[in-house]
């Protein structure tokens, strides 16, 4: 199989699996406010999932590099997201859903180093900004479905959390057997990376098994722009609060968001393997303009809000994966991978308790202290550069 046919098939997985979980984010706002759960409390749990998706990284990014099944680590992360998605549905008490948010998310932890460190290999030869950022669209086409086929059954029950997440079982089979079956016909994706290396001798710096400098200051300026990123659960938190946007109507909005999600990672992408990381200062841009456009009681604005929120993240989700793998040599490239999470789950947990806090408290304040966190970031993106 080839690199780019192994990317595809790397990303119907992603798509599958994104119809699974992207489907149950989409109302984990609203499903922990009908169980009786405040902004902060909201802000708080959803934080502490992302965190607990990066944090844990630390363990399972390490545990890859050291045993090399990276293939058992992937589908062992899978497998606890698919079984934990349908079960929010029936969990019916406020204190388990949390958990099965938060335990939904280690399995994107355990996988997620594992899994990168897979499709580096491909992309090496696809070209990493490309192969990411395709991988990243197909992710968006199953974050667009998944959200609407919740919705859609919502309308069709009545606002039912139950059946809405309950048929999210079906695609989280087809992740399994999918997996197996890719396992089984590449069973070494190191090979593609170690033919472009080969023909091109010479790589990242740290091939003496110290991860470079740059790699580090690369990990404080997106610890940075993640720490002013709202989570989606306070935007539709407010959405629904604010009688902006009905609980149904919510999924659609992400569905909507994650199209979004797949235009910026293609494009970005695209201009990542031609001018390198400066294109990244975009984010931080684009994170302040979520708390500036999101929090407010205008729905068309409110809206575009939650549309650029799409942006940033798809940003997130290909380029800044993609500049790791040309930073970090092959050896230590799934350490990397965890230690760069830990750091941004760090982030992740600050950033969601302070937006949820500071949205009850004052938004005018959120914002102000949301851009100054991004000029930071854009400061700290400029030192990356220049260790390079």
């Amino acid at each position: 199989m080839g690199p780019w046919r192994f990317v595809v098939w790397f990303g119907t997985v992603s798509l599958l699996a994104d119809v699974v979980y992207e489907g149950a984010r989409s109302i984990t706002g609203p499903l922990l406010a009908s169980l009786g759960a405040s902004s902060l409390v909201v802000g708080v749990v959803t934080g502490a999932g992302e965190a607990a998706a990066l944090g844990l990284r630390l363990v399972s990014g390490p545990m890859a590099d050291r045993t090399r099944r990276f293939w058992g680590l992937a589908i062992g992360g899978y497998a606890l997201t698919v079984v934990s998605v349908p079960l929010l549905g029936v969990a019916g008490v406020l204190w388990a859903t949390c958990v099965l948010v938060i335990a939904e998310r280690v399995g994107k932890a355990v996988r997620s180093p594992a899994k990168d460190t897979l499709l580096s290999h491909a992309t090496a030869a696809t070209g990493r900004g490309r192969g990411f950022a395709v991988h990243e669209a197909m992710d968006q086409i199953g974050a667009l479905a998944g959200p609407l086929l919740v919705a859609g059954v919502l309308a069709l029950t009545g606002d039912d959390y139950g059946p809405a997440l309950g048929v999210l079982a079906a695609p989280g089979i087809a992740v399994l057997l999918l997996l197996f079956w890719l396992r089984a016909r590449v069973p070494d994706p190191e090979a593609y990376e170690r033919e472009v290396t080969a023909a091109t001798p010479g790589g990242p710096a740290g091939q003496d098994g110290r991860l470079p400098r740059a790699f580090w200051t690369y990990a404080a300026f997106t610890a940075a722009t993640t720490t002013g990123f709202a989570t989606f659960g306070v935007l539709s938190y407010h959405l629904v609060e604010r009688h902006l946007l009905t609980a149904t109507w919510v999924p659609v909005l992400y569905a909507a968001a994650m199209a979004v999600d797949a235009v910026a990672a293609l494009a970005t992408g695209w201009l990542y393997d031609r001018h390198g990381p400066r294109v990244l200062v975009v984010l931080p841009v684009l994170t302040a303009g979520v708390v500036m456009l999101a929090f407010t009681d205008t729905v068309a604005i409110a809206v575009a809000g939650s549309l650029v929120w799409g942006a940033a993240m798809g940003i997130q989700e290909s380029t800044l994966r993609a500049t790791v793998a040309d930073l970090v040599p092959s050896g230590r490239r799934a350490t990397a991978y965890g230690l760069f999470a830990g750091v941004v789950g760090a982030a992740s947990l600050a950033g969601g308790a302070l937006i949820g806090g500071l949205y009850g408290y004052s938004i005018p304040v959120l914002i102000t202290v949301v851009a100054a966190i991004q000029v930071l970031a854009v400061v700290l993106l400029a030192v990356t550069r220049g260790s390079r």
